[in-house]
């Protein structure tokens, strides 16, 4: 299972910086819906073999993944999307190609990092930590790098796939309540940020967050 495990991680890879290389709003939230089915199996693959896991406990935190990060949070912002009336993100503030190479250098600096990184328990693989810290490093920089209020979405969204990643290492200790509690805080970040998004696009005519810095008093 360890090798399943190893292909879901660079699958999560590659659409990290699937995500960094396109400007297609509606091709960054298909990818963010296939990382997050990628993220859903992940559970499954690492705990179903190997450790005395209520079979219960698991199926409840793999659905529960799969429902909100690939089907209802990829809905909510491809509605969004529709109500914004925007496809493209224009004139980002570091170019695709600029951005390819940055989250190039991010996923060297994590694999850099895993190895020196002292952990409490042993990752049940080693590509684990450097795509958790590749991921949540990528997710800053689709943050910054981009203008587009819908792209902040799916970037607060990479991060947390990153701390999901990094949190399948205390799987044995964190509770399932306290999981799915952190798939619903998402959820409502991204719900809070799918009405921020329509009442921008009503009250201006784009949704160009770098004309924000520009409002007065």
């Amino acid at each position: 299972m360890r090798d399943w495990a190893d292909l879901l991680l660079l699958l999560v890879a590659v659409s990290n910086l699937y995500i960094v290389a396109t400007s297609r709003l509606t091709s960054c939230v298909r990818a963010s819906a296939i990382q997050g089915a990628t993220l859903a199996l992940l559970p499954f693959v690492l705990w179903s073999s190997g450790w005395n896991v209520q079979m219960f406990h698991l199926a409840l935190i793999c659905a529960g993944t799969l429902m909100i990060k690939a089907i209802v949070i990829p809905m909510l912002v491809f509605r969004a999307i529709r109500e914004a009336n925007v496809r493209r993100e224009v004139d980002p503030s570091v170019s695709l190609h600029s951005s390819v190479l940055l989250a190039g250098v991010a996923a060297g600096i994590s694999f850099w990092m895993a190895r020196v990184l002292v952990l409490p328990h042993p990752a049940p693989t080693t590509l684990l930590v450097p795509v958790a810290f590749a991921t949540v490093l990528t997710g800053f920089l689709v943050l910054v790098s981009r203008r587009q209020a819908i792209t902040h979405v799916i970037g607060y969204l990479m991060i947390e796939n990153g701390v999901f990643i990094f949190g399948q290492m205390l799987a044995r200790e964190v509770p399932w309540a306290v999981e799915l509690g952190i798939l619903l805080d998402l959820l409502v970040g991204i719900f809070v940020m799918g009405i921020a998004i329509n009442h921008i696009s009503r009250e201006f005519d784009h949704i160009d967050t770098e004309l924000l810095s520009t409002l007065k008093d």
